[in-house]
């Protein structure tokens, strides 16, 4: 049985389905990614996964045990570190480490040892006499990670960890989580950022409560099947309107690099080309591309949207 089991889960709040019909497993020494933009339902399937809130139908099962039965087993073997974990600010880092190892009932003599192992993994030993309150944004995320692992918890379950945090630290985060998955770790973690879906070992597309897609990144990507064309330009913006206006898109997306887009019938990178540059909009180049999961997840949500 895997750690983590989410079986048609159902959660709203009045009128607004928030939840609807989500089910997945997390596997024990793995990574699962619920990948979406805010308001798609992420957090609050992770709420219903620890026990903090009440669902309207479905099942979670939590190390075999049902949650909405056995919340008090789940919040003592759990690592939960929600979007604000709250941090105790005036407490220095060892303290705060010290609080949250009395919290979950750890030895003293186990906890001295387990921080040792939690500096070494997080970089923070040159700041254990440093308050909270003055760390940056990437180092209270790697204490608050450390304060949710005192325990030794088999299941981690993390909502946005590397939400406004600098890259640096964000792939310090990543690294620790890759090693806790290396040690059989069963991690379910959320992000918005996509490029963060390539560290899972398997994800799920969360849009409007509910799963467009779930698997492997690299078996993911594969599902976007249709060419794929890159726009070249400095003025995306005004390519996409006078695209769209044409008619030369099937579907087109704004992007960092240009407006990526699969083709309307009839229409081809010559005749792009040239019809944006009638239109003014200068172009480098239109050439064909790989389809990333971006690319996918736009491409998915647009449908669901429909």
């Amino acid at each position: 049985m895997d750690p983590i089991e989410v079986r048609s889960l159902r959660k709203s709040y009045g009128d607004v389905e928030a939840v609807r019909g989500v089910s997945f497993s997390v596997e024990r020494g793995s990574i699962f990614g619920l990948i979406g933009p805010d308001g798609g339902g992420k957090t609050t399937v992770m709420r219903a996964v620890v026990s903090l809130l009440a669902f309207d139908g479905g099942e979670v099962l939590f190390q075999g045990r049902r949650v909405d039965r056995d919340p008090d087993y789940v919040r003592a073997h759990v690592g939960y570190m929600p979007q604000r974990f709250s941090l105790y600010q005036d407490l220095t880092v060892e303290e705060n480490l010290r609080f949250f190892g009395d919290l979950f009932a750890t030895p003293r003599a186990e906890l001295r040892k387990r921080a040792d192992r939690l500096y070494e993994f997080s970089g923070l030993a040159p700041f254990k006499n440093r308050r909270a309150g003055t760390l940056s944004g990437g180092m209270k995320q790697k204490l608050a990670l450390s304060c949710m692992l005192v325990h030794a918890p088999e299941v981690l379950v993390l909502d946005e960890p590397t939400f406004g945090v600098d890259p640096i630290s964000r792939s310090d985060l990543w690294d620790i989580l890759k090693s806790l998955r290396n040690e059989g770790t069963a991690v379910l973690v959320s992000t918005a950022y996509m490029d963060e879906a390539l560290q899972c070992d398997r994800v799920a597309f969360v849009y409007g409560g509910r799963i467009l897609a779930e698997d492997a990144p690299g078996e993911m990507k594969k599902r976007f099947t249709d060419p794929l064309f890159l726009v070249e330009t400095e003025s995306s913006h005004r390519a996409y309107e006078a695209l769209v206006r044409g008619g030369f898109c099937r579907e087109c997306s704004l992007f960092g690099d240009g407006v990526h887009l699969t083709l309307a019938p009839g229409a081809s990178p010559a005749a792009i080309a040239a019809f944006l540059e009638g239109q003014g909009v200068p172009v480098r180049a239109v050439r064909s591309i790989e389809a990333g999961l971006e690319d996918l997840f736009l491409s998915l949500m647009k449908k669901e949207a429909a």
